[in-house]
């Protein structure tokens, strides 16, 4: 498995992408996930990008933004050029987004067939770029569900529509993520991983409180201590698929957690080896 950090796990510490990288290196990753506000942050220093990180034995695995699909067209557009740009710049092909912001179960038809083109049109643009369109299995998006998600890759029917895998928001969803992943797994070109202490306290990864500086932590937990059996995914996902996947941490002690998860991650995949 090809393993990554996300720079958003660092969205409130004082750690320059130097530090970062040079972390991610020596703790057992392969790669990084960077966030899209941070990588549009970077976009005016050309000292950084795929070269660059690659001196530390490192690729960037997934640029991870939020394309805003109810936007006006030219911005759409304008927003999708540069972040194909960002992702050619720093050697990725993988362009997460979330699939608009209502759950499938409240969104109207023509809203729903409205999302579709738009994401047609997206792909097209993608595919011109070689790039991937990945959608992130999410709560209140078109992907809150497999069903759902299964549908709206049907419905755009386009190669470079693809699915990120969040085990957490397929088990929230009331689908067990084993199974999720076998409806899906032809679509997977990337995983997310964290976990929670219990289903009633999902509400701590809703987008107001997990991106505030203030926010609740309360119920997050390292990646084997939760409520969602990641030993039992990870052991019959590898025997599914080859994986790339990201840590996705936004609680507190960052390096402690991810270094410790990473580490469990390989012992459960690579039983054979001592880790470190």
């Amino acid at each position: 498995m090809k393993l990554s950090l996300c720079t958003i796990s660092f969205r409130h510490h004082l750690q320059s992408i130097d530090q970062i990288a040079h972390w991610a290196q020596t703790h057992g990753f392969q790669g990084i996930e960077l966030w899209g506000v941070h990588a549009k942050n970077l976009a005016e220093d050309i000292h950084y990008g795929s070269e660059w990180l690659s001196s530390y034995g490192l690729e960037a695995s997934m640029l991870s933004d939020y394309l805003p699909l109810d936007a006006p067209l030219p911005a759409l557009t304008a927003e999708m050029n540069d972040l194909c740009s960002l992702a050619h710049r720093w050697g990725t092909n993988k362009i997460r987004t979330f699939a608009g912001s209502k759950g499938s179960a409240d969104i109207s038809r023509l809203e729903r067939i409205e999302l579709v083109s738009r994401m047609k049109m997206l792909c097209k643009m993608a595919e011109a770029e070689e790039q991937q369109i990945l959608v992130e299995t999410h709560p209140n998006t078109l992907t809150d569900n497999p069903s759902s998600t299964l549908q709206l890759l049907e419905e755009t029917d386009h190669p470079a529509l693809r699915v990120n895998f969040d085990v957490l928001h397929i088990w929230e969803s009331g689908v067990d993520p084993v199974y999720g992943l076998k409806q899906l797994r032809p679509y997977v070109s990337h995983f997310h991983f964290k976990n929670i202490e219990s289903r009633a306290q999902l509400g701590v990864f809703a987008p107001h409180n997990v991106y505030a500086a203030a926010g609740s932590r309360e119920g997050m937990v390292s990646l084997f201590e939760g409520a969602v059996d990641y030993r039992l995914f990870l052991r019959e996902a590898a025997d599914m698929m080859e994986m790339e996947a990201s840590l996705e941490w936004f609680g507190q002690d960052v390096k402690d957690v991810l270094g410790k998860d990473c580490r469990e991650v390989r012992r459960v995949l690579e039983p054979e080896k001592v880790i470190r």
